[in-house]
């Protein structure tokens, strides 16, 4: 089982406190899968919804592929996920809930196919970000100096 990622959101660990995660598949044109495998992507800004019973992707940039026929893909088009039934009603269960988002957190191939994995996440406060950020320094200056000893 051979995985690839091409790009991982690393704002959204910063921003919000995960609890849960899936892996989702994507529904992508011929130009779309060729921008991914080139690594063309912005995964940022975006973020997932449900409406309908259906689970969309809002907001994920993938550059045109430079050789495309008719002009390529339209770059931040909303994309299909690929979730089972009872995902989505698991996800939207808890979406229901005050505080709760989808965020993507990698794009990754496994055995030629895109999948992405979100993340069931709560925003989390100014205090509890300064918090983790004075957390990872220290954690690295205790390793630096168990380096040098």
């Amino acid at each position: 089982m051979t995985e690839k990622t091409v790009a991982t959101n690393r704002k959204a660990r910063h921003d919000y406190e995960i609890i849960d995660t899936f892996e989702a598949g994507m529904v992508l044109q011929g130009s779309e899968v060729k921008s991914l495998r080139a690594g063309k992507v912005t995964i940022k800004d975006s973020f997932a919804h449900i409406a309908n019973g259906e689970a969309f992707l809002i907001g994920l940039y993938i550059a045109p592929h430079a050789f495309s026929r008719q002009g390529g893909h339209d770059p931040e088009r909303t994309r299909k996920l690929l979730l089972s039934r009872r995902e989505i009603d698991r996800i939207a269960g808890r979406m229901a809930e005050k505080g709760y988002t989808l965020v993507p957190l990698r794009i990754y191939f496994r055995n030629g196919y895109a999948k992405l994995e979100l993340g069931l996440a709560r925003g989390k406060t100014t205090y509890d970000k300064r918090h983790a950020l004075k957390e990872k320094q220290q954690k690295r200056e205790m390793d630096r100096a168990l380096r040098e000893r």
